[in-house]
């Protein structure tokens, strides 16, 4: 692994929140005027490599992979295809997360799903369903995410307050997690309701 291949791993990850300088410096365990060389360096590839539409964008000293603006047109007709066709079930149940759960960070969102939701929140800001909406104060200060108007279009209500109560929601596996006691079988139970 090349200093700048683990750069733009770390990018890629980081989605569009990005990584400070600092942050950036501390994972990779480089010297920042040793990291600054690196990310001009990966900048240069970039802006030379015409097979690649990705390029690195740097903001306040926060460096996030982005698509170069030659694909801008490219990306807007992508956006508006059929969302029907084109929402993952990882991006719907991020949505669903956002919709019940707004405000809320990319980071929050992330420890709910267990996985990185980057790629889903994107995609859901490009079918206009969710938007920024502030940042919150902690830390780092990440971005806070809500849906949209054109999301109640879409749902086919006028407000929040008509989504579905997800109290009631059962999960397929909960029936199973009632029995993970390590002292209590599922045949012991159904020998206790017998008698």
């Amino acid at each position: 692994m090349t200093p700048l291949s683990k750069i733009e791993a770390l990018l890629f990850v980081a989605g569009e929140d990005g990584l400070g300088l600092r942050q950036l410096a501390a994972l990779l365990d480089m010297p920042v005027p040793a990291l600054i060389q690196q990310l001009e360096k990966l900048a240069q590839k970039y802006e030379a490599d015409g097979s690649s539409a990705l390029c690195l964008m740097e903001s306040s000293k926060t460096y996030k992979l982005v698509t170069k603006k030659d694909y801008a047109e490219l990306l807007r007709q992508y956006s508006k295809s059929p969302i029907n066709q084109s929402l993952s079930r990882a991006s719907l149940e991020v949505l669903s997360i956002i919709a019940y759960k707004q405000p809320i960070t990319r980071i929050e969102v992330d420890d709910i799903r267990g996985v990185n939701s980057s790629s889903a929140i994107s995609k859901l800001q490009a079918f206009d369903l969710i938007r920024e909406n502030g940042k919150k104060e902690v830390l780092g200060r990440p971005n806070l995410y809500v849906t949209t108007d054109y999301f109640l279009d879409y749902m086919g209500i006028n407000s929040l307050e008509e989504l579905p109560d997800a109290s009631g929601i059962q999960l397929k596996d909960e029936e199973f997690t009632l029995f993970s006691n390590k002292d209590e079988s599922l045949e012991e139970v159904k020998e206790e309701n017998e008698n």
